[in-house]
């Protein structure tokens, strides 16, 4: 039996000992009312590009292009721009695809951006101070990822600290984890040659950090939307008490989500490290915030009306369009950081909106289209 046919056989078991009637697929309130105009008149049709609400990321990807392509048309549409957004992106990409299965179980990891700045200074650090082979150093470096995974488990799950509060414990923790690694200095020597290769060999011209965030994302999709732990995870949160009463094992399911937060970013870790070659302290929370921003709008787009891989990896690179177009037009250094702000504050409400018109409104709706 389906996690669906559960639910819905306790529905209308509940449903039955209080004498409720069992609504009919006409009282649907999420139904579509058509306008059919007057009497006289006849329906109505008016014209709406296909998936405007569900899609609507790519046609403001497209006005991007068109725009910036009219105003900088000589360093704006080039072929090396394009390879430039998708390598650059790859590491944005991989930080928005840690969170995503964390956040579909109602759950905050504000500690990726930590996660992966130790990931960065720890693998340089092995490499530098002990000279240590470049595959033990990454497998070294992976399962300090899994331990950190491990704590934020225990304390969410096991103490049921705030997730919120328990992982920007955590990321405090690293940053002091950092400094003491690295005795407050940048690591730019002892970093071997083939670790290098690793993010910077270039595989039909594209560098393979795209290719790994590719890899990265088919393997989450693949879970999310085909296997059954994807359901349960969907489930566990949309409603944590419903799934618990069908017999979904919300517990487990969150540990494996922040296990596989972890890891993702310390990958992205080693993948930053291999590209830029030296180890500094602040690599990885610069990358926190637009990860938020992207998944969160994201989960606007598609029918879902959840963190999904694909809309994910769509607003990663409207927004990666929209900050190179601005910086080739000549705007200030700092646009980049006030894109993704604005953006991030525009996602959850898109999110807040959507949410409320699927739930009927309401405050239940808004905070349930946050995670909250």
């Amino acid at each position: 039996m389906t996690l669906g046919s559960r639910l819905a056989g306790r529905v209308r078991s509940r449903a039955s000992v209080r004498g409720d009637r069992e609504p009919a697929p006409d009282d649907d309130p999420g139904a579509e009312v058509q306008d059919t105009g007057s009497s006289s008149g006849g329906a109505r049709k008016r014209f709406r590009l296909p998936g405007l609400e569900n899609l609507s990321l790519l046609y403001i990807w497209a006005g991007l292009i068109v725009l910036f392509g009219l105003l900088e048309p000589e360093t704006f549409l080039r072929v090396n721009t394009v390879r430039t957004i998708l390598a650059n992106e790859a590491i944005t990409s991989l930080m928005a695809l840690s969170l995503i299965m964390p956040l579909a179980a109602n759950t905050f990891d504000l500690s990726i951006g930590a996660t992966m700045g130790t990931a960065v200074v720890f693998a340089a650090w092995l490499q530098f101070e002990f000279a240590m082979n470049p595959v033990l150093a990454i497998f070294l470096t992976l399962a300090l990822g899994l331990v950190i995974g491990g704590i934020n488990s225990i304390v969410i799950v096991k103490f049921r600290v705030n997730s919120f509060i328990a992982t920007l414990g955590m990321s405090s923790i690293l940053a002091a984890i950092i400094q003491w690694v690295s005795g407050g200095q940048f690591i730019v020597e002892g970093i071997s040659g083939n670790f290098k290769k690793l993010g910077t060999t270039k595989l039909l011209t594209i560098p393979l950090p795209v290719y790994y965030m590719l890899a990265v994302a088919l393997i989450l999709w693949y879970i999310l939307e085909h296997r059954q732990v994807g359901r349960y995870l969907y489930a566990t949160g949309s409603n944590l008490d419903a799934a618990r009463l069908a017999g979904v094992r919300t517990d487990p399911l969150t540990v494996v989500a922040l296990l596989v937060s972890a890891s993702i970013a310390t990958i992205t870790g080693v993948i930053f490290l291999a590209r830029i070659g030296s180890a500094s302290l602040d690599a990885g929370p610069p990358f926190l915030l637009p990860a938020f921003a992207s998944v969160f709008l994201g989960a606007t787009q598609l029918k879902s009306r959840h963190v999904n891989v694909v809309g994910t990896l769509i607003a990663v690179y409207v927004l990666a369009t929209g900050v190179k177009g601005l910086q080739l037009a000549g705007s200030p250094f700092w646009v980049d950081d006030l894109f993704n702000g604005v953006a991030l504050i525009i996602a959850v409400a898109l999110s807040v909106r959507a949410e409320r018109k699927q739930r009927g409104g309401g405050p239940k709706g808004q905070r349930a289209a946050i995670g909250l």
